[in-house]
């Protein structure tokens, strides 16, 4: 349960600063201002930028030197949901990595983009959400598509009940009612001066982190101190009248990075760590942050494993990003069920992985 407090909430942790962002998306209506702050305890997994290869950009394989696999008695149909191809631009995406093993497995995989309005979802088995990495600028349109398909004989992937979930940030208050950890985290709406400084008070730091309860890409959100009245300004713009999140901003995003586990069909698959550029806080990629392979210690692995055990509903994939912060203590920051980047590209296994893991679900295994 949240429990409402006299301040705003805002942001996260290792985000950009950006004194001079356009709020994106417009305000909402509801107010208040809540406080879980639970702490996890682990130990140290501190990686250096130059401890790790980066993870280069896919390589995808000509369609022609695939081959389906003599076990695979007809093709299935599977559509990967993503979004029309000049929003992708400037994005690195890796999913057609798992169009091989999937065809391999007797799927027929097709990019499809959620704006289309002329698809009959009736032509597949499966539509898995993979790139639509615009949907929230437009939620309510996002999800009546999400719902044609669910009325269609395709299966949603992931479940839209786990989808509709994880679209507000909110759900960092579930998690941490169920027992695991989670960065601090404030919920708040209507940000003003007096409410910017309770949130820094109420935090115990210097710094916070404000963003959107709906959001991706770092958008629309800010690195605010003491005294920076430029990205004051324009948190306060931004979030006059609209809800926000309000985290502390944790060094450790600089020397160490943010840890990222991948999970296909409840199972580990592989893990990297994101570290942002230089004289930048957001570990996109599309920011230029660097993003490595690693291998998680089990620490890090059980963390991450409670968090895919504290969900209501399964997942076909699950990406559970942590951060430290403090000392030995690591806590959840982002666990996306809806479109993650899986980072396919990191671990040579890890598409076949997915592609298991996805004909499994469909053939009532998962």
């Amino acid at each position: 349960p949240r429990r409402p407090l006299p301040e705003p909430r805002s942001g996260d942790v290792g985000a950009g600063k950006l004194p001079g962002a356009a709020c994106l998306h417009p305000p909402l209506g509801r107010g208040g201002f809540e406080t879980p702050t639970a702490l996890g305890l682990l130990h140290d997994v501190t990686v250096s930028r130059s401890s790790a290869t980066p993870c280069q950009r896919p390589q995808i394989p000509a369609r022609s030197l695939t081959r389906v696999s003599p076990r695979a008695a007809t093709v299935r149909r599977c559509a990967f949901l993503t979004t029309d191809p000049d929003v992708l631009d400037g994005f690195v995406t890796d999913d057609a990595l798992a169009h091989q093993p999937l065809r391999e497995l007797g799927w027929e995989v097709e990019e499809v983009s959620w704006r289309r309005v002329d698809v009959d979802w009736d032509r597949y088995e499966a539509v898995v959400l993979r790139s639509p990495w615009d949907y929230q600028r437009e939620p309510d349109r996002f999800f009546g598509v999400l719902e044609s398909i669910e009325r269609s004989q395709a299966r949603l992937l992931n479940p839209l009940a786990l989808v509709r979930w994880n679209l507000d940030k909110s759900y960092l208050f579930d998690l941490e009612s169920r027992g695991v950890p989670i960065v601090p985290t404030l919920h708040g709406r209507d940000l003003d001066a007096p409410r910017l400084e309770a949130l820094l008070l109420r935090l115990g730091v210097d710094e916070v982190v404000l963003k959107p309860t709906i959001g991706a890409n770092a958008n629309d959100t800010f690195r605010v101190g003491r005294g920076d009245a430029v990205a004051a300004g324009a948190a306060l713009e931004c979030y006059a009248r609209r809800e926000f999140l309000a985290q502390p901003f944790l060094p450790s995003v600089l020397s160490e990075g943010e840890h990222s586990l991948f999970f296909f069909g409840g199972e580990h698959s592989h893990s990297i760590r994101k570290l942002p550029k230089q004289g930048d806080f957001r570990v996109q990629e599309e920011h230029g942050g660097d993003i490595a392979p690693v291998r998680a210690p089990r620490e890090l692995l059980e963390l991450g494993r409670r968090a895919i055990a504290a969900l209501e509903w399964p997942a076909l994939y699950a990406r559970v990003d942590l951060l430290r912060i403090a000392g030995d203590r690591f806590g959840v920051i982002e666990l996306e069920l809806i479109e993650p980047s899986l980072y396919l590209r990191c671990d040579p296994q890890a598409p076949g992985r997915f592609a298991r893991a996805l004909d499994a679900w469909m053939k009532g295994e998962e």
